[in-house]
């Protein structure tokens, strides 16, 4: 009588492994992270108030994250016809669906800091 096998461990890490880069790489840079953080957070934010929610933020950098978050269908731009032009930003559904992922990593980036500070 042959024995099953038991499914292939190497497929399944090749497959997380995978997703662990595909997120990275919506993910990459310094600000991205902190951006999708901050509308979590805080909710629809105007460009203005972004910039000095991410303190050291450049304006050139942040409008190229939220453009590159935007296309990658992270977050949604808003222009509202007032005088003068509003712009809002704000997650999408895809954007929100990375809630716990932003949480997990600021409770570890706190209790990290607070070792090291510690030791």
């Amino acid at each position: 009588m042959k024995k099953k096998k038991a499914p292939e461990r190497p497929t399944q890490c090749r497959v997380l492994i995978q997703g662990v880069r595909d997120t990275q790489d919506l993910l990459n840079g310094k600000w991205k992270t902190p951006i999708i953080g901050a509308l979590y957070y805080r909710g629809k934010m105007r460009f203005m108030e972004l910039r000095r929610e991410l303190d050291g933020i450049a304006p050139k950098m942040l409008s190229q994250e939220l453009k590159d978050l935007e296309m990658n269908h992270l977050v949604t731009r808003t222009v509202h016809n007032t005088m003068p032009i509003t712009v809002e930003y704000e997650l999408t559904e895809q954007g929100k669906s990375l809630n716990s992922i932003i949480d997990a990593m600021g409770r570890w980036g706190i209790k990290y800091r607070e070792q090291m500070l510690r030791a």
